[in-house]
């Protein structure tokens, strides 16, 4: 997979940065698991869930895919219910 496979039409303007920025972290590995958890889901997220994980995404790559690998803790504020959606996530799409 090279990309997103969602189209961003139809998605306000702060999914589809969101959208963008999963796409674009940085290091393949979160582009893959952040990417494909936001084309599958970001146009089912609340309000508040895209607030958490725009909070999220702030979170430098290495601490993340640690913290995504179980070889990390993240802070309480930041690896919530949306996080855990993730780290599911990834298990059922066969990971990484």
């Amino acid at each position: 997979m090279t990309g997103t496979t969602r189209s961003s039409g139809g998605l306000d303007d702060r999914r589809k940065r969101l959208l963008f920025r999963c796409w674009h972290r940085g290091t393949r590995e979160m582009d893959l698991i952040l990417g494909r958890f936001a084309d599958a889901e970001i146009g089912n997220l609340s309000d508040d869930e895209v607030g958490q994980f725009e909070r999220l995404i702030e979170v430098n790559d290495p601490d993340l895919y640690a913290a995504i690998t179980g070889d990390k803790i993240l802070p309480s504020d930041v690896a919530g219910s949306l996080f855990q959606r993730i780290k599911g996530f990834r298990a059922a799409d066969g990971g990484l």
